[in-house]
């Protein structure tokens, strides 16, 4: 309300001050016809004026701030997959009970093109991974995600991820996932319930994780033809990657 008291005073204030010029003008030439000319003028004009300012000129930085956004967002999810999303993965896929299915479909190469990143992404979202608990070692990967912890929390604060509502929820998985683990003594003893408790928990994880994958995948291979040749060399579904060049 007071924020609004106060544009209303500054509005009154410029018309009123205007007014006063307009009248000293006349005062001093008495010319009310060339005062009433020039006042319609900019009248007219005021539309055009707000073209330009609102629709184009506007538009135009809110592109390229926009592009700036983007291009520091991918820098924050570029550290992650260095610091904490490849080996997640490459974890993560030692629970999946389909891991041979999940990685044929997923062995990114130089070769694919805009389509085939879609329709990967698509074959993934639209397949329930089957998480088992006993298939991999719980106690590493809790103690490589209580390790990261700090790291993934200060991604969170972040503020270039607010526009990036997939990239946030998969770091509050995987932090979730990570204090899951951490409140457990021993996850090498868990009941039934609780291990299955915990394979939903990595499942949500995966899932998301992969699909952000292919994403940052993807604009490597447009943006950074470097980084992505090493991606792929790098890449935690191929059994073949090595990062030496063959």
């Amino acid at each position: 309300m007071k924020k609004m008291n106060w544009r209303l005073r500054l509005g009154i204030g410029l018309v009123l001050l205007s007014a006063a010029l307009y009248f000293g003008h006349w005062l001093i030439y008495r010319d009310a016809h060339h005062i009433f000319i020039y006042l319609i003028g900019d009248i007219a004009f005021i539309p055009v004026e707000v073209l330009l300012v609102t629709l184009i000129i506007h538009e135009v930085l809110a592109a390229r701030e926009k592009r700036a956004m983007l291009q520091k967002m991918n820098m924050v999810i570029g550290a992650f997959f260095s610091e904490v999303g490849t080996r997640l993965l490459k974890d993560l896929a030692a629970f999946d009970a389909d891991a041979a299915q999940t990685a044929s479909q997923l062995v990114v190469s130089g070769k694919w093109t805009d389509a085939e990143f879609r329709q990967a992404r698509s074959q993934r979202s639209g397949c329930e991974c089957k998480m088992d608990c006993s298939r991999g070692s719980l106690a590493e990967l809790k103690g490589f995600l209580v390790g990261k912890r700090s790291f993934l929390l200060g991604l969170l604060q972040n503020p270039n991820l607010l526009e990036h509502e997939t990239f946030t929820d998969l770091l509050w998985a995987v932090t979730h996932l990570a204090e899951e683990l951490d409140c457990r003594g021993d996850v090498r003893q868990l009941s039934p319930a609780d291990s299955a408790h915990l394979a939903g928990d990595i499942k949500r994880a995966y899932a998301l994780l992969i699909a952000e994958w292919l994403d940052y995948m993807k604009h490597l291979k447009t943006s950074y033809p470097y980084l992505f040749s090493l991606a792929v060399r790098t890449n935690p579904f191929d059994p073949a990657a090595t990062p030496e060049v063959k």
